[in-house]
């Protein structure tokens, strides 16, 4: 019965979607104070029958309700409970669901807290927003229906695929989804403003919010994901330019970009056009990421279907919401006249540098991700991996670290490069000095460690030379004091550039110095892998709640004394007799110890892999500070008060 009723509400959130889509339009149309107010309403209703649809959902799951179809090929009665819930959206038909609900919800967040927009950029924006929600809700009722039943149901399920089986993946699409369709936002308020053929500086402040919003639950997205990858698959890896991971990196950098421009239309009224097609691109690619990730054309351990008639109807959805608002901004050029002036040394200038370098870099993400498709329209077998990846972004990523604290040191409009230079000498010579003493102390090693320390150095003393400099002058205990007063925004700048230039030290300290041992050991065998002695003690079998672990004890020892003991897993799934790796990893501050047992081995003995990784835990603390940094800038009261403003100075003010 509540699965049935899930059903119906979802079909009812249709209804209510196209009422939301077509009667605000008209009423914005026309001027009709009424038509525009259902907006509210029914971007309430519309979340609440969603989520209704959902919690029916989860219900079936929690309660292993197996005459759901969904229930019975991604649950098991023995799964663990968070698994089970996480069981939702570990599928497509779920996740779907989930994306739907965010979408809706994004909209009545609006609906609810939008009271300082203009009447009719309002009424445009959800009516965008629920257009958006119609296209997926016939997405799901049409071809994904989450709520099939079965004539005969089996007495258990068939389980969550096990990779999936784990606290870090039960997070991290939930992330990815709010950022992927955060970005939804922006795009309703770029296609509604073209509507209105009205974009300025209060436009530019009212986006930046939902920008930022979805920027920071993408960083923390693709963080969970690239820690889940570093210790569940075993491989030693944080980031293996698989294409599910490249769909959702190539939306954080437009992401990136959008919120920098979107400063520029807010300060100066410039980049109006830029920022518009920013804002089309960033959610363009999110949907690319959907149809990727879901179309099956692209092999991916992360992808959720492979049924190439789904694929097509998520590849109209993004060929109509895309091409429709690039035809509309192509329509609507004219009105996008940029009023402010700059000089080419300023600070408009480095954000344009800023964004030319974000999306040139995720376009070359872009083509080494579909590459092998257009190989294989051509009877080509192309293979495009790592070595591409990082010779085609590393040099702009090393470009973009260079200008930031320079950019971020400039004034708008006119600026001198040599006053910005001046400040910022005691941070150049401090990320120098970094640089020799990394290069002194490595024998034999790449250039790779140096110089990814040199540029995280720099990124990060740049940042706080940046946010000190804003505190004026005097004595050091005042300036110190005026920290504390300094806006969210500042200190958003501040920890998004540092955690920025932490994550860039990681990386390359990681590439640089790991090192990797593969061996045979035999059951009270020692070895050495660069300073430690690694003890393989014991190796048996336990049982788990759904699943069976050869389970291994490992001592590790330095300088004679015992540091830690580690257990790295196998586990075997039976009833999808898939094998997974559980790595055991001490943490440290400096270096990881990543130890993984294998196979028993013919002539005894057991294979065993162990890493040494230097600053792995630098790459995902850098993630963190990144999206705090995010908060920050968007709790800033400023949005607030000048959002306010906004709406007293553009009331009344007639739609064109």
């Amino acid at each position: 019965m509540i699965t049935e009723l899930g059903h119906f509400a979802l079909i009812l959130a249709l209804g209510v979607a196209v009422v939301q889509t077509i009667v605000p339009l008209i009423g914005a149309h026309k001027g009709w104070n009424s038509w525009m107010e259902m907006a509210v309403p029914a971007a309430t209703i519309q979340f609440l029958l969603i989520l209704a649809s959902f919690m029916a959902l989860t219900y079936a799951f929690v309660t292993s309700d197996f005459s759901v179809r969904l229930v019975t090929l991604n649950s098991h009665s023995a799964k663990p409970m968070l698994y089970k819930i996480s069981g939702v959206w570990g599928n497509h038909e779920g996740s779907i669901l989930l994306w739907v609900l965010i979408v809706a919800g994004f909209g009545a967040t609006a609906a609810w807290f939008g009271q300082n927009l203009p009447r009719t950029l309002k009424a445009r924006v959800l009516a965008v927003q629920s257009s958006i929600a119609v296209a997926f809700l016939c997405f799901i009722i049409f071809t994904s229906n989450p709520f099939l039943r079965l004539a005969q149901p089996p007495f258990d399920g068939q389980d969550l695929n096990p990779l999936l089986q784990d606290p870090g993946l039960a997070f991290h699409p939930p992330f990815l989804y709010l950022g992927y369709v955060g970005l939804s936002m922006a795009f309703s308020f770029a296609v509604a403003a073209l509507i209105e053929g009205r974009i300025d500086a209060a436009w530019g402040r009212w986006v930046r919010p939902w920008t930022l919003a979805a920027w920071v639950f993408l960083t923390i997205g693709i963080g969970l994901g690239s820690w889940w990858a570093y210790y569940e698959l075993g491989w030693g890896g944080f980031w293996f330019w698989d294409p599910v991971e490249n769909a959702s990196f190539m939306p954080w950098l437009f992401a990136a970009a959008l919120l920098h421009s979107a400063i520029v239309v807010e300060k100066r009224e410039s980049l109006k056009s830029w920022t518009i097609l920013l804002a089309i691109l960033a959610f363009g690619f999110s949907l690319i990421g959907t149809f990727i990730v879901r179309s099956g054309v692209i092999t991916s351990v992360h992808a959720f279907a492979s049924d190439p008639d789904r694929g097509v109807f998520i590849l109209f959805i993004l060929l109509f919401f895309t091409g429709g608002a690039l035809t509309l901004f192509a329509a609507r050029a004219g009105s996008m006249e940029a009023k402010g002036v700059f000089g080419f040394v300023s600070r408009e200038s480095a954000l344009v540098v800023n964004n030319i370098l974000l999306a040139v870099s995720s376009f070359v993400v872009f083509v080494g991700t579909i590459w092998p498709l257009v190989g294989e329209a051509f009877d080509r077998k192309i293979s495009v991996g790592p070595p591409f990846f990082e010779a085609a972004f590393t040099p702009f990523m090393v470009v973009l670290a260079l200008v930031m604290p320079i950019g971020a040191m400039l004034p708008w409009k006119r600026a001198k490069i040599g006053r910005a230079v001046k400040q910022l000498v005691p941070a150049m010579v401090l990320s120098i000095a970094v640089l020799a003493l990394v290069w002194a102390m490595q024998t034999g090693k790449s250039a790779l460690g140096p110089i990814g320390m040199f540029l995280g150095t720099w990124l990060v003393a740049g940042s706080m030379t940046d946010i000190f400099s804003r505190t004026g002058r005097g004595a050091i205990t005042g300036r110190l004091s005026r920290l504390t007063r300094l806006p969210g925004a500042d200190w958003g700048k501040f920890a998004a550039h540092a955690g920025l230039g932490i994550t860039m030290m990681g990386i390359s300290g990681l590439m640089a110095w790991e090192v990797e041992d593969i061996r045979v050991a035999q059951i009270g065998e020692t070895f050495q892998v660069a300073e430690y002695d690694i003890t393989l003690v014991n190796v048996g079998r336990e049982q788990g709640p759904n699943y069976i672990s050869t389970k291994a004890e490992l001592r590790v020892d330095r300088d004679g004394s015992q540091l830690t003991t580690l257990y790295p897993e196998k586990r075997v799934y039976p009833v999808q007799a898939m094998p997974t790796t559980e790595a055991a990893i001490s943490n440290g501050f400096w270096t990881d110890i990543y130890l993984v047992i294998g196979d028993p081995q013919e002539g005894g003995g057991w294979a065993v892999r162990t890493f040494i990784k230097p600053f792995a835990n630098w790459i995902w603390a850098g993630s963190i500070i990144m999206a705090l940094g995010g908060m920050f800038s968007l709790f800033d009261r400023r949005f607030r008060v000048a959002a306010g403003a906004a709406k007293t100075r553009m009331e009344g003010v007639p739609a064109e």
